[in-house]
């Protein structure tokens, strides 16, 4: 799924240029990381789906053209249900059986050998029928993340759902901690393509109706407005609300711990600074009596002095300065820009 806007990462990340094409951790976006984490070594080159927009289309075939990924464009944006019902129609029209690993782009995964040994479990769990997700070991009470409690064990490492859990608060978020049956719900799920549509068919009607056409459709001089059609009628809905939660009679969790960060804000790139840094810096900065900050440019060199708990971010064309603790309302800033007609920056 490669069709986030990533607001919390501006100025760095634009509507043409989201977090997912950048490379905020590593020299390879986090887009072509994700590709590479599970193609060759999982899944042949040709099986990788990437969903995003038509505004994306371009850019995002540039960022992992030497991967071989096949890449789909939605008409226009419905959130994660129908991006993810139209990879199932694709792979349903070579395999109803097969399984779907459903991905989001913008992680980081330090681990990556302990990833692929979990997906190789997911797999097998999916392929009975089963809907398979991951829960990542919680390290701290975190208010950021939605939580999936787990129940009883289905199999080794694998426990049956007892509750999808919406963000909670700081109290809450300790008893979840103490209590050690919550994982974070990492949004990465493992289904059979039939078993996805099935579940669509049941809980979202009208969606299911447009992909039944427009699967039909497909290699037809038909298929793009029959595509059209399905999402102008879809209602934009998550796959969380839309039918995991009403499915939870029929998924397994699988709690893992394989250094996995979903890369949310300015503030969550401290945890990827040196072992002997105060702070994280990319790009042409210089710091002095600083700690846990966060600074890079990809423009002018930024120099900065005596400051903590900061993100400073530069690009050709906008600088931002914000404490840390600050770092979610960035989407917010990003709406403000637009509403004054600055969209030249966003």
């Amino acid at each position: 799924m490669a069709g986030g806007a990533g607001t919390r990462f501006w100025p760095a990340s634009r509507r043409s240029r989201p977090k997912q094409l950048l490379t905020l951790i590593t020299d390879e976006s986090l887009l072509s990381a994700t590709v590479r984490r599970v193609s060759p070594a999982l899944v042949a080159a040709q099986n990788v789906l990437i969903v995003t927009g038509e505004h994306l289309a371009d850019a995002t075939r540039d960022n992992v053209d030497s991967l071989g990924a096949r890449v789909l464009v939605e008409p226009m944006p419905r959130n994660t249900a129908p991006c993810i019902a139209l990879a199932a129609v694709h792979v349903a029209a070579q395999d109803p059986t097969a399984v779907m690993a459903v991905l989001p782009a913008d992680h980081f995964i330090a681990d990556e050998d302990g990833f692929r040994r979990v997906y190789a479990d997911a797999v097998r769990v999916a392929e009975t029928g089963r809907i398979v997700t991951l829960g990542i070991q919680p390290n701290r009470p975190e208010t950021g993340y939605g939580y999936i409690q787990r129940g009883d064990a289905l199999d080794d490492g694998v426990f049956s759902v007892k509750a999808f859990v919406e963000k909670p608060d700081q109290e809450t978020a300790i008893e979840y901690l103490t209590a050690g049956t919550y994982s974070w719900n990492s949004g990465m799920f493992f289904m059979r393509a039939d078993v996805l549509l099935e579940a669509v068919k049941r809980h979202l009607p009208k969606l299911y109706a447009g992909m039944d056409a427009y699967g039909a459709a497909l290699g037809t001089a038909q298929e793009h407005d029959k595509l059209v059609a399905a999402f102008t009628d879809a209602e934009s809905i998550s796959v969380d609300f839309g039918i995991m939660e009403k499915e939870a009679g029929n998924i397994a969790v699988i709690p893992s711990d394989f250094g996995w960060s979903d890369v949310g804000s300015w503030r969550s790139l401290l945890d990827f600074r040196g072992e002997e840094e105060h702070s994280y810096t990319r790009g042409d900065v210089t710091l002095t009596d600083c700690s846990d900050a966060v600074v890079m440019s990809t423009g002018p060199h930024v120099a900065v002095i005596g400051m903590d708990n900061v993100a400073v971010v530069a690009t050709k064309d906008a600088v931002l300065v914000a404490p840390l603790d600050r770092s979610q309302d960035v989407g917010a800033l990003v709406k403000k820009l637009r509403d004054k007609g600055r969209g030249e920056l966003v």
